[in-house]
């Protein structure tokens, strides 16, 4: 594949990792052979927590609303204590708090779905 090829496929994944939200910081993003992810490292691992949570859920493995909590207040904790400036997070424990924060997000839309479904909310 021609390198203008590549920069094309690459310019456009960053697009749409900007357009998804993502600061796409270049500290803060992976590489691979250079190229920089579309997404930040905490993105990345969301991304990959969530898709990780639907396997969960497909295994019938289920999260307590205690524990999906608690994985969410560890990404938070991880980001606020690099907000205030007490220490910066590194792209690892970035990547690790966001797959945590992600398997919790599915959780419980999982759990907020099957309230409404078994309620008959809607």
């Amino acid at each position: 594949m021609q390198k203008s090829t590549k920069i094309k496929i690459w310019a456009f994944f960053m697009r749409y990792g900007n357009r998804l939200g993502c600061h796409q910081r270049e500290d803060r993003s992976f590489k691979i052979k250079g190229w920089q992810f579309p997404i930040c490292s905490r993105c990345t691992g969301i991304l990959i927590g969530q898709f990780l949570g639907i396997i969960f859920y497909l295994c019938q493995i289920k999260l307590s609303f205690y524990l999906d909590f608690i994985f969410l207040f560890i990404m938070f904790y991880d980001w606020f204590i690099q907000y205030i400036n007490i220490k910066e997070s590194t792209n690892l424990r970035r990547f690790i708090t966001g797959n945590l924060a992600g398997i919790a997000q599915i959780s419980i839309i999982a759990k907020l779905l099957l309230f409404i479904i078994n309620n008959k909310i809607f």
